[in-house]
């Protein structure tokens, strides 16, 4: 984030590149960046004439080129946005020529998402000598609690850690759809505010009982009454909780306390970092650990892979009640 405050901040002071050539798996701040240059380097005046966004999909390099050779009309840049660049990946090293000799007058944007070009390649290597080449990695989930608490410090707004937890499980790492939710929210509740499960269980729509992080809680706790309550709820609303997802949710939780059964260093720091969660699930799995043998977290776990089939339609057609019903009485005898 540090680097794209960097970046923001030398487009402000004026001092902008040629060429914006943004690449990587985390297409939230290819956005990000893409969209600032769109509504803040030109003028609305400016705009008209002076700025163009192409498609990946509907042009070649060569008519992107082009497009870059053009001056400005009565403005001292023109943009040149290209979104979806990733469709060029056969031919964008064709850019190589333009890059080295880029038109003083045009900034050009390439939005290349969910890939990065091969660093051994001319083209990554002349582009930061002659434009700026930023590679937007996808966040480890365990960076995931620290990114919401400064994005919403952005906002003037805080959040409890269930809440937070609450985010990141149900949404993931999914960066852009987490932003949508803390901008719905920031409409809604007054600055300074602090956000709790009640707060996203109104405006946003996920139930604080009914939810695969309280699912796989109660499941932990083997708390049988809870689990099956919850399944009941997740049969009759399937369009929240496909079963297939909350099959491979439960997958990685166990798949986890089995590595948790296999470490040597139980300390809580090291837990953390080995199964790559958030410390404050930290005591679910401590309780599963507990609660599941080794022996038992093994045989779920195939069980489940075997669930998981059968609620693709191999090796059987059973329907979400059966599939759910199945699945608890594996966990639980």
């Amino acid at each position: 984030m540090d680097e794209i405050i960097k970046i923001v901040k030398d487009i402000n002071e004026k001092r902008i590149k040629p060429i914006y050539f943004l690449m990587g798996e985390e297409p939230y701040y290819i956005d990000k960046l893409s969209d600032y240059i769109e509504q803040n380097v030109l003028s609305e005046e400016e705009k008209g004439f002076n700025q163009t966004v192409l498609y990946g999909r509907d042009v070649e390099v060569e008519d992107i080129i082009s497009t870059c050779k053009r001056y400005p009309m009565m403005a001292d840049y023109q943009v040149v946005i290209v979104k979806e660049a990733q469709d060029l990946s056969r031919t964008i090293a064709k850019l190589e020529t333009y890059v080295l000799n880029p038109t003083p007058t045009t900034i050009l944007v390439i939005c290349y998402k969910y890939k990065s070009l091969d660093k051994r390649t001319t083209l990554s290597k002349v582009l930061p000598k002659h434009g700026l080449l930023f590679e937007s990695k996808k966040l480890y989930d365990t960076a995931l609690p620290q990114w919401l608490k400064r994005v919403l410090s952005g906002k003037n707004l805080n959040i409890e850690p269930k809440a937070s937890a609450m985010l990141i499980e149900f949404l993931g790492n999914d960066l852009s759809k987490i932003a949508n939710e803390i901008d719905k929210l920031a409409i809604i509740l007054p600055p300074g505010s602090t956000i709790t499960p009640a707060s996203i269980e109104k405006n946003i729509g996920f139930s604080k009982d009914f939810n695969i992080f309280e699912f796989q809680k109660a499941i932990g706790q083997k708390n049988v009454v809870k689990s099956y309550s919850i399944a009941y709820y997740f049969h009759e609303n399937p369009k929240d909780h496909n079963v297939i997802a909350v099959t491979g949710i439960l997958f990685s939780f166990f798949s986890k306390v089995l590595q948790y059964h296999g470490l040597k260093d139980k300390s809580p720091k090291n837990v953390a970092s080995a199964l790559k969660i958030s410390p404050f699930f930290l005591t679910d799995y401590d309780v599963a650990l507990k609660n599941y043998p080794m022996r038992k977290v093994s045989q779920i776990v195939a069980a489940l892979r075997d669930i998981d089939v059968k609620s693709k339609g191999v090796g059987g057609t059973l329907n979400d009640k059966e599939l759910y019903k199945t699945l608890l009485y594996t966990i639980f005898n």
